[in-house]
């Protein structure tokens, strides 16, 4: 109970630096690949731990990478975050050019790995400028343009740099390696992958994540220790290309490229949906045209499908990509679609969520376990993907939701959240990394 009782001083402790490191993550939000400013603080901040940093092309495989963003939105979001001011002793050549990510590694001798994942990235949203919100009041409103943590990320950030502080401070209590990551490009489900590849799950037999969540959810504690279904998906770009003509006077030599896209749209969501489970298709923007006297000659589609297993969202996808293409063929178009992100289906192993309800209700009486242990997700979470790493090669894993009253709902523009988490996200963490590295 020593231990136990160190690992909640520390941690309560910390609770003026956590929140300072989450206001300051959350006034500068990064979309994902773009989060230069915060893995360069991240970097700098293990370092001075005394972890083992991992940045660049060895923490994402450049080959994985998924919806990466062009040469030039990436300096554009270089240049301000040299104009705001960062660590610069840290922003690599590889962040510069948008290998965002960080991988910690604490060695703590003999044992077993302990890996644990934060993501980093922020949304694409325009946060709420009015005075009644909290962060623009309190001074750490985003200054990104179009840019919000509007998620909890930061939260998630801030709770990863927690847990590494005060595992540090107790290394020497502890048997076996903590391995931290802090991935990029969460949203739309294109960072996990990267990770994968370059092999940082390879060796990790305790794996766990979390998210924040209302706590006006099903969830009715202050840690639900085990979730599963979340969605499988594939996200694409769909480029249709044609041939333009004057719609008056030559429409015989055009190639309509929004009616191939039109008739895609029309197609794709009559797939037949699946009879194993639930199944998803989307199709979000639609883009073509110069003049209402011109034959379109490109249209740009950006369209999502999700299954409840990677089986249902692997015959979604195939049937989006049929649909693609024989609406193209149709009309005489060619047809590009771009895969920008993936997640798989997922589930936490029931004997690691168990353990973890019982470490909380022994070590942390002051929280409460929810009274459903292993809750329903929503959504998709690429986490997936590395929980499936672990899993396939005889590890465990489980994703969690630690629950805080919030101000608004998740990806609305006057999301925020109790700052309270950051100490509880701390705690549970440390708690089940320090019970599976006794």
């Amino acid at each position: 109970m020593k231990m136990t009782e160190e690992m909640i001083a520390r941690s309560e402790a910390l609770a003026p630096w956590l929140t300072e490191i989450r206001r300051s993550i959350h006034r500068f939000p990064e979309t994902g690949w773009l989060e230069m400013r915060t893995s360069a603080l991240i970097a700098k901040a293990l370092t001075d731990m005394g972890y083992e940093v991992i940045t660049g092309r060895a923490a994402c495989a450049e080959a994985a990478r998924m919806g990466v963003p062009d040469e030039k939105t990436t300096q554009a979001h270089l240049d301000r975050v040299l104009q705001y001011g960062c660590e610069e002793d840290y922003l690599t050549d590889d962040m510069r050019e948008g290998f965002t990510g960080v991988v910690g590694v604490l060695r703590c001798g003999e044992g077993p790995t302990v890996g644990m994942r934060f993501d980093i990235d922020a949304l694409g949203m325009q946060e709420c400028a009015e005075n009644t919100h909290r962060p623009m009041r309190e001074g750490f409103a985003s200054v990104n343009p179009g840019m919000m943590h509007a998620c909890g990320h930061d939260a998630h950030a801030a709770i990863g740099l927690g847990t590494a502080k005060v595992l540090a401070a107790m290394k020497d209590q502890l048997h076996g390696t903590v391995k931290l990551l802090f991935q990029p490009g969460e949203e739309g489900a294109r960072g996990a992958k990267a990770m994968v590849a370059a092999g940082h799950l390879d060796d990790v037999d305790v794996f766990i994540g979390s998210h924040v969540a209302p706590t006006d959810s099903l969830d009715d504690g202050d840690v639900t220790p085990g979730t599963y279904g979340s969605l499988a998906t594939t996200k694409y770009d769909v480029t249709f290309r044609g041939l333009a003509a004057h719609a008056g006077g030559f429409p015989e030599k055009g190639r309509n490229a929004l009616l191939a896209a039109a008739s895609a749209v029309l197609a794709l969501h009559a797939i037949p949906r699946h009879s194993a489970g639930e199944s998803r298709i989307n199709v979000g923007t639609l883009h073509a045209g110069t003049g209402r006297n011109v034959i379109p000659d490109e249209a740009v589609m950006q369209l999502e499908v999700r299954g409840e297993t990677t089986e249902i969202n692997s015959y979604m996808a195939a049937s989006a990509e049929a649909a693609c293409r024989g609406a193209a063929a149709m009309y005489g178009c060619t047809v590009e679609m771009r895969k920008m992100g993936e997640a798989e289906g997922q589930h936490s192993d029931e004997a690691l969520l168990a353990r973890i309800a019982d470490v909380v209700r022994r070590d942390l009486p002051h929280l409460k376990v929810s009274s459903i242990e292993n809750a329903k997700n929503w959504g998709s979470e690429d986490i997936s993907v590395m929980m499936n790493r672990v899993q396939e090669r005889g590890g465990q894993a489980t994703y969690m939701r630690v629950m805080t009253p919030m101000a608004s709902a998740q990806h609305t523009v006057r999301f925020d959240l109790n700052e309270r988490v950051l100490v509880t996200g701390v705690q549970v963490f440390c708690a089940a990394a320090m019970d599976a590295l006794r």
